[in-house]
């Protein structure tokens, strides 16, 4: 008789589906996973249900890759339900990990962000101007939605995350990396240590030349095509591979999109935001002339920025959740 496969599951709060893409982006590898894992739980792919899960021992499952921010109540019954029955819980992508783009959400309020979301979008067509409601009373019986949380959380913010993988999604090669180390059997690293990721940033891995220029002005997308192989910020547009850090092979510098932060900050420790608008800063050169005062330098360097419209969903585009901006008060309901 066979030795019980370990159990691995997957779980998706507020995400886009993307990181369950990026899993079944590893191919024929994914029956590598099988050889591995009773692979058992993932709403997305598999038809396990909610009780399922609940009937198992405490620690039953060995591995959860847990993707998405806690956005709803259901999002957090979730994320404690999975922590009591994992032995290795990560927070699988850029959502989980540090909020994600769900998180931007933190600087209005659910009234603002109903409103916008079904009242007042472009090409919305709610002629009635309904906004779905926790409840509703139908023939079969009443339904119900989850309701939402005042804050949009991180994983590790409602319950203990063994391990970060960041990523907007994770790239399938180190999806596939960490599956093969975690089954080979080989020593984990400390416990809230990041996985497929590298201590490098985004800009160590990029293949565009560096020519030690500086730009006017950063441009947005639209205003200009970039040149093939040369550094896209010293191009002038807001590529945050510097600040970034790396693990992607700086997949889209290549492809001549700017980097936009999903690996997060090169420094756990530092703002993300404000690091990279230091970084982008001190690429620009948008001139002075002798005489000039401190107002004329500081109003020129506001103008060559202005190429950055929205600057928190910029720089704080996957991390809003972890940062010192991330509970404005005035702004949320109690």
């Amino acid at each position: 008789m066979t030795a019980q496969k370990p159990k691995l599951a997957m779980y998706w709060a507020a995400s886009c589906g993307g990181c369950e893409i990026a899993l079944a982006n590893i191919h024929e590898a994914i029956l590598e996973v099988d050889a591995h894992f009773d692979f058992m739980f993932c709403p997305c792919l598999l038809d396990t249900k909610k009780k399922d899960i609940e009937a198992l021992p405490d620690g039953a499952i060995f591995l959860t890759l847990f993707n998405g921010a806690l956005r709803t109540e259901e999002n957090l019954e979730m994320a404690r339900l999975l922590r009591r029955k994992s032995q290795l819980l990560v927070a699988f992508g850029s959502c989980a990990a540090t909020g994600g783009i769900p998180s931007l959400a933190n600087q209005h309020g659910i009234e603002h962000v109903l409103e916008t979301a079904f009242l007042n979008a472009p090409g919305l067509d709610n002629p009635e101007r309904l906004i779905p409601g926790e409840s509703c009373t139908v023939p079969d019986g009443e339904l119900s939605l989850p309701p939402f949380l005042q804050r949009v959380l991180a994983l590790h913010d409602a319950v203990a995350a063994d391990y970060s993988m960041p990523g907007c999604p994770p790239e399938p090669e180190q999806i596939l990396a960490v599956v093969r180390h975690v089954a080979s059997g080989a020593p984990l690293p400390p416990t809230g240590s990041l996985l497929g990721c590298s201590a490098r940033a985004v800009c160590d891995e990029c293949p565009r030349e560096k020519r030690n220029r500086l730009a006017p002005r950063l441009l947005r997308p639209f205003e200009a095509v970039p040149a093939d192989d040369w550094c896209l910020l010293e191009q002038g547009f807001a590529c945050l591979g510097t600040s970034t850090r790396g693990g992607c092979q700086a997949l889209c510098p290549a492809t001549a999109m700017p980097c936009t932060g999903c690996y997060g900050p090169l420094d756990r420790d530092s703002d993300p935001g404000a690091t990279a608008l230091s970084t982008l800063a001190a690429a620009l050169d948008p001139g002075s002339a002798p005489g000039q005062d401190e107002g004329s330098l500081h109003a020129g360097l506001r103008a060559a920025l202005a190429g950055v419209p929205d600057p928190l969903g910029t720089f704080y585009r996957y991390t809003l959740a972890e940062t010192v901006l991330a509970d404005r008060a005035t702004e949320v309901e109690p």
